[in-house]
C-alpha cells in the first residue's frame, strides 16, 4: 500500500536549522522512499512499510540527539506525489 506523509519538524533549540537539513537529509539518501521538499514542510512517498520504517528510525536519531523537538505529521493512505489538488475548483 503506497501512502504519503507530510512531515513538519520543530526542534525546540536557538541552532535549529542544522537539525532539520539533516534530518531531511536522511531520508533523502534512502532509495525506498521519494521526498519532496518545500518551505513548510516535507512530503514523503512510498510503501507503508518504507515509509513507516523510515519515520521510526529517523526520528528516533532526532529525539536522541534533540529530545525537545516537535514533529507535526500528516499521513494519508494514498499516492499522493503526482496530485494536483486544485480546491477552487
Amino acid at each position: 500500500m503506497k501512502v504519503s506523509v507530510d512531515i513538519s519538524m520543530y526542534p525546540l533549540i536557538d541552532d535549529y536549522c542544522q537539525p532539520i537539513i539533516d534530518f531531511i537529509d536522511r531520508f533523502e539518501q534512502n532509495p525506498a522512499v521519494n521526498v519532496q521538499r518545500n518551505s513548510l514542510s516535507t512530503h514523503i512517498y512510498g510503501d507503508y512499510s518504507d515509509v513507516m520504517g523510515a519515520l521510526n528510525s529517523e526520528i528516533l536519531a532526532v529525539i536522541e540527539q534533540v529530545p525537545q523537538t516537535v514533529f507535526v505529521i500528516k499521513l494519508v493512505g494514498k499516492d499522493r506525489e503526482k496530485a494536483v489538488i486544485n480546491a477552487c475548483e
